[in-house]
């Protein structure tokens, strides 16, 4: 996992992305922009035993196992892929 500092904190935020994924670099350079704090898990980076367990924790929000997925407060809203007036709109901003 690596958090990404942000002035905005006032949503849990959590991103499954793979390091390779063009629409996942758009979420987190727009959240960057919009200055939300948020963590992120690279899928297809993860090793041993905490890459199961990501998998795990990233299929209960998207069982199509779609990059991005962009869960907001623990579940309460969950965007898959790069929707950025969705993203926008739950944090916020739109």
């Amino acid at each position: 996992m690596t958090k990404v500092e942000g002035k905005n904190r006032e949503h849990k935020v959590t991103i499954y992305t793979l390091s390779t994924c063009g629409w996942c670099k758009k979420t987190k350079k727009l959240l960057k922009d919009l200055e939300v704090e948020y963590e992120y898990f690279d899928i297809d980076i993860l090793t041993g035993g905490e890459e199961g367990r990501i998998r795990e924790e990233m299929r209960k929000h998207n069982p199509r196992m779609a990059a991005p997925t962009i869960v907001v407060d623990d579940g309460k809203e969950v965007i898959v892929g790069f929707e950025e007036e969705k993203i926008r709109r739950a944090l916020g901003h739109g």
